[in-house]
């Protein structure tokens, strides 16, 4: 070895634990922002719907139509040690639209951990959810090096990733969203591995084939929604394989039918088979009345909702600053200085994308990565326009393409920062001042993404769509003596918003008459009068004096003809609880 080899070896031994030391500070930053304050929020109603299947439970098995306590609305969330894996699936299958991969592991997971008195572990769900969405930093900074043949593309990814408040957001919901996108990320790097063999004209390898058609088959079992990654990934090779037929002289059919596509169409038959199984569940969960309000908005008149949607949920992917929970003026000053980041940030990361369309061998890997992420977001409003199905309503959807945008936007950073001649071309007299201030750019942009996180973890964004830790406060405020809560029930998601109040009183431990309420699920299956009668007939049964809340309750109510008055006072407002006051004598 020569003197120059062994210096060179060494420079590049230097390089690699640089890059090694800085990777694990983003993983050390992004899970420590995951971990933090992880069970300090009220879970939702998906999440208690999460809790309740993966312990091999039903939510069919709290009674309705008469009056039950804390203990019985809550048993569904009791460990069940006799539960196993066939209880997961039979009981998921039955009563939700969701596959049962992502429930199974979390069966297992909760076996790990002890219940939280009495209760099964929120912390210990979430902790699952949290360490796949840590493990997708270094997943991101493997596929940007893999794509743009650039440890700092990877690295702006990985940095990306670590404090993104949208990632942060999904990864402290006992969900199953983290993990598809970690398995969204391997299959793009399949996909990327894939153009290279046809661009190369070599096969691609066997085993990149198997483990692009078991990822795939994984993701269709643990969301359906990453059917979307892979019509976009089709989408994606289809435009790939149209421009090979203009650029090349070959025959189409040759070219078509070459060795490195042979490979590529085994794959997609490969998945296609994998994915045939549950197309009957993919029928069931669009027709179940679970998923109705996802057509409860109008896009077709109100059309440019959805876009701004979508431009809110990319930009929450990148910084977000404190919306919810704070004075008006904060918050309009909060979205005011989110509007000027984007418009800031905009030409520093189309300056880097135009940089990278530039490089040939970072050309390539910048159209599949853009072309996935802009066909995903054309699949979601093809749903939403075409269908009805308004997919831009809840931001957990956008999952599919949250990886895509973002080592997408950090290789843009990246390339930015690495551009001597761009640097001499734009400031022949100050090069170096002009490559200080895009290294500050970058760092502006890192610490907004801090910032978000935090706003993530403290609770003033991403707040949950049903805040039953600002009700119950109100009901032990207002009632001295024993309490009703009253519900009209359709589906098991009312069921769920009872166990998330009942979930709040049994953690207060308050010891006062209205620390142990008494909840009524009235069953509403399209005539509202068997509704009103539930409650009146539950009204003679229990005791006097009492205070009736009407929870989200649907029916008619008649409180003089029940000796009940309704409260005088003004009530707060609660997200996702529309609520009524009566005291009964």
């Amino acid at each position: 070895m020569t003197v120059r080899n062994l210096l060179t070896k060494i420079k590049n031994d230097k390089r690699s634990r640089f890059h090694l030391l800085l990777l694990l500070a983003w993983v050390a930053i992004g899970t420590g922002l995951r971990l933090t304050n992880l069970a300090s929020k009220t879970p939702s109603t998906i999440e208690l719907a999460t809790l309740i299947f993966s312990l091999g439970n039903s939510v069919r098995a709290v009674p309705l139509e008469r009056a039950i306590g804390l203990d019985t609305l809550l048993k569904p969330l009791l460990p069940n040690p006799d539960a196993g894996i066939s209880e997961v699936v039979h009981h998921l299958l039955a009563e939700s639209t969701h596959p049962p991969v992502y429930f199974a592991l979390t069966h297992l997971w909760l076996k790990l951990f002890p219940a939280d008195g009495g209760l099964v572990s929120l912390w210990a769900a979430r902790c699952e959810s949290a360490l796949f969405g840590a493990a997708s930093i270094p997943a991101v900074f493997g596929l940007g090096w893999l794509a743009f043949r650039s440890p700092k593309a990877g690295q702006m990814a990985a940095a990306l990733m670590a404090v993104s408040p949208y990632g942060i957001f999904l990864a402290q919901e006992a969900r199953h969203y983290t993990l598809p996108v970690l398995l969204i990320i391997a299959s793009l790097c399949c996909l990327v591995t894939a153009t290279r063999s046809v661009n190369s004209r070599t096969p691609l390898p066997i085993w990149v084939g198997l483990t692009w058609v078991g990822l795939n088959s994984l993701g269709l079992a643990v969301h359906y929604f990453f059917s979307l990654a892979l019509a976009a990934e089709a989408l994606v090779l289809l435009g790939f394989g149209i421009g090979e037929l203009r650029r090349e002289k070959f025959p189409p059919l040759a070219l078509l039918f070459s060795q490195p596509w042979l490979r590529i169409y085994a794959v997609a038959a490969g998945t296609l088979a994998g994915g045939l199984v549950w197309l009957p569940a993919l029928k069931g969960a669009s027709d179940s009345e679970l998923t109705r309000w996802i057509y409860s908005g109008n896009p077709f008149s109100d059309w440019l909702e959805p876009v701004v949607r979508v431009l809110a949920w990319v930009i929450t992917m990148l910084s977000l600053l404190p919306v919810e929970g704070t004075p008006l003026p904060i918050a309009i000053a909060s979205g005011l200085g989110m509007g000027v980041f984007l418009l800031w940030a905009l030409p520093l990361f189309w300056r880097g994308i135009k940089i990278q369309m530039g490089e040939p061998a970072a050309r390539e890997s910048t159209l599949i990565l853009g072309g996935f992420t802009l066909a995903t977001v054309a699949l979601v409003f093809g749903i939403t326009y075409g269908l009805g199905a308004d997919l831009t309503l809840a931001a957990r959807y956008h999952f599919v393409y949250f990886p895509g945008v973002i080592v997408l936007l950090g290789s843009a950073i990246a390339f930015s920062l690495d551009d001597p001649v761009g640097c001499v071309t734009r400031s022949v007299t100050h090069p170096t001042s002009w490559f200080a201030g895009r290294k500050k750019a970058a760092a502006v942009i890192l610490a907004l993404g801090l910032a978000g996180g935090l706003t993530v973890v403290s609770n003033l964004g991403f707040q949950k769509s049903k805040r039953a830790d600002l009700l119950v406060p109100i009901i032990l405020q207002r009632s001295e003596v024993p309490v009703l809560i009253a519900t009209a029930h359709k589906t098991h998601a009312e069921t769920r918003a009872m166990i998330g109040l009942a979930w709040e009183f049994k953690h207060r431990n308050r010891l006062s008459a209205a620390s142990n309420p008494q909840f009524l699920l009235a069953h509403k299956d399209g005539d509202s009068k068997p509704v009103s009668q539930a409650l009146y007939r539950t009204l003679e049964e229990l005791p006097r004096p009492l205070d009736l809340w009407a929870v989200n309750f649907t029916a008619a109510f008649e409180p003089a003809a029940q000796n009940c008055v309704a409260d005088s006072k003004k009530l707060p407002k609660v997200a996702g609880y529309k609520y009524r006051l009566y005291h009964c004598k």
